[in-house]
């Protein structure tokens, strides 16, 4: 992207075998938040303490994930260049098996846009409070969606969540595992159920926890360590 950018990583101070590559969870933000937000605002970091996992937590300013019309190329940077950059600093699996991608809001939806677009690449994926319906908020973020999408029509493209499930079955290849989560005081959350029901009747492997929440960090930082015992850490 030709700029400076930050990212926060959590690894494992006492590793049973410092040999082995670590396991890595892509964490990502929401639309108002950056990268640090996860540190300060829920207890990730005494969550996976004693868990054999790295943590990447990048920025992705208001990008929705997605190489935008008149800006940065958000999903390439973080699909892709973020894990190789890790992965010659910190002692990261290559794996797919050890490679997993969650986020809330806005980084729910770039979670699963990452591991349905790289299934070959990612064993599993979690949405929190996930803005998983994108053609229904471009009135919502008017100015953004100009920068992110331009004119550009979402349902269909390479930046529906429900055109990805639906080349995912079309293909023979890898199916990664799929959670999703969202509170019933959310304005995510029909969204959320729309999408589940579309992915379940495609046959994809999911789980979908709804139940009392809203949107905001009480919920999700219940739901992170859900995340954990869904990637069985």
């Amino acid at each position: 992207m030709d700029l400076d950018v930050s990212m926060n990583v959590l690894i494992p101070e006492h590793r049973k075998n410092t040999e082995k590559k670590l396991p890595a969870l892509y964490l990502l933000h929401g639309l108002s938040d950056d990268h640090s937000k996860w540190l300060r605002y829920t207890s990730i970091e005494r969550y996976v303490e004693e868990r054999e996992l790295a943590v990447i937590m990048p920025a992705a300013d208001r990008s929705f994930y997605t190489n935008m019309v008149n800006g940065h190329s958000y999903f390439t940077y973080i699909a892709e260049e973020v894990p190789e950059v890790a992965r010659t600093i910190f002692p990261l699996s290559r794996n797919r098996e050890d490679n997993y991608t969650a986020g809330l809001s806005m980084g729910g939806y770039g979670a699963l846009k990452i591991a349905l677009s790289y299934p070959e690449r990612f064993a599993a994926a979690a949405s929190l409070s996930g803005s998983v319906d994108v053609e229904s908020r471009r009135n919502a973020f008017p100015q953004d969606f100009k920068n992110i999408f331009g004119d550009q029509r979402i349902k269909g493209s390479r930046n529906d969540l429900f055109y990805l499930a639906d080349q995912l079955t079309r293909q023979n290849g890898f199916i990664p595992k799929l959670y999703l989560a969202c509170g019933t005081e959310d304005h995510n959350v029909q969204a959320n159920t729309r999408l589940v029901d579309y992915m379940s009747e495609l046959g994809l492997p999911i789980t979908y926890e709804k139940g009392p929440g809203a949107h905001d960090w009480k919920y999700w930082d219940k739901q992170i360590q859900r995340i954990l015992g869904f990637l069985e850490f």
